[in-house]
Parts: C-alpha cells; structure tokens; sequence
C-alpha cells in the first residue's frame, strides 16, 4: 500500500506545480495584453490629435448652384459694380429698388 501513494502523490505534486504555473503564464499574458491594448490606445489617441493638428482648417463650402432669375442675375452684377467702387452708395440703392420695384 506504501508503494501506490508515492506515485499518486508525485502525480499530484507534479499536476499541482504544473496548474500554477499555467495559471502564472496566463496572468503574465493577460498582463501584456492589456499593457498592449492600452499602449495601442494612447497611439491611436496620439495619432488623431496629430491629424487634427495638421489638417487645415476646413472652409464652408461653396453655397450650391441654384436656379438663378436675372433679377438674382442683376442684383449680383449690381453689387459688384458697387464693390468695385463704379457706382456709389446711392446709385447702387437707385438701381437696386428699381429692379426690385420698391
């Protein structure tokens, strides 16, 4: 009876040593897996900061192309010609509320 716990009781010692250190390399490697999602975080992080850094500020579009009147048409080259300095402010509000019909 002597003979058969030795060999139980090394299996056991043997299985024993070898479940903890299953149990370490699994720790270890959720360790280091954790350490490398965070790490891949804070690059990430890093690397849409730089983006937005380095991207330059983003005008407003240009307003679409829409159906245009000639009165739209007329009122714009009115105001260009104001703009350039041909018409002044009072030949401009002349012009303006003609067309408009004011």
């Amino acid at each position: 009876m002597f003979m058969r716990r030795r060999p139980l009781l090394r299996a056991a010692a043997v299985g024993g040593g070898a479940y903890i250190a299953g149990k370490r390399t699994a720790q270890r490697r959720a360790e280091q897996e954790g350490q490398q999602a965070d790490q891949d975080a804070r690059i990430s992080d890093l690397e849409q900061q730089q983006a937005a850094q380095q991207a330059p500020p983003q005008a407003s579009p240009p307003p679409a192309p829409s159906a245009s009147s000639p009165m739209i048409d007329q009122l714009n080259q009115l105001a260009a010609l104001h703009q350039q300095g041909v018409l002044t402010d009072d030949e401009f509000s002349a012009a303006k509320a003609k067309l408009i019909g004011t």
